[in-house]
């Protein structure tokens, strides 16, 4: 196996881990995870989880500080993101419910930083 090839596969490991942990901080704080890396026609998803008559679009970055995290998404993957989320409202059924749009930052050896609402306001359905 090539070096490459490895560090792709432990790259992809740490985020499937940073993805679980993720979930399991957002089930402690009441959320209910409807999906794990769900598709839609605009991309794929790495969480989606609702509390009330929220839809959190949960994008998960497993960084060392909270800026890395922040920057490690540009406006394009916003976007992509955004058009996912409301997508998956359609699929769950989730008319009225505000889609928002948050990051988990999950850093080596400290708690997830859950930042709601990241890149701008609450989106109704």
């Amino acid at each position: 196996m090539t070096l490459r090839r490895r560090s792709r596969r432990a790259a992809e490991a740490r985020g499937r881990s940073a993805e679980l942990l993720a979930a399991l901080w957002l089930m402690g704080k009441g959320y209910r995870i409807l999906a794990r890396r769900a598709r839609t026609p605009f991309g794929e998803v790495d969480l989606a989880a609702v509390k009330g008559r929220t839809l959190a679009i949960v994008e998960v970055k497993a960084r060392r500080t909270r800026e890395d995290g922040l920057q490690s998404i540009g406006l394009t993957q916003r976007d992509r993101i955004a058009r996912a989320g409301l997508a998956l409202a359609k699929r769950y059924r989730l008319q009225g419910a505000s889609v928002r749009l948050d990051l988990m930052i999950v850093r080596p050896w400290s708690a997830p930083i859950h930042v709601r609402n990241a890149w701008g306001r609450d989106r109704p359905m």
